[in-house]
């Protein structure tokens, strides 16, 4: 979908659960590898404890 300049992506909750990333407090970041885009929950001193 349209996001000002850019394009956003939507994740299904699903795939959030699988993640175990709640939007409404932790970050994602994203790479690319091979032509692939790689989600993953961005790792913090809190995720850690």
């Amino acid at each position: 979908m349209r996001n000002g300049n850019g394009w956003a992506l939507s994740v299904n909750s699903t795939i959030l659960k699988l993640l175990k990333i709640d939007p409404t407090k932790d970050l994602v970041e994203y790479t690319i590898e091979n032509d692939k885009l790689i989600i993953t929950k961005k790792k913090t001193e809190q995720n850690n404890k």
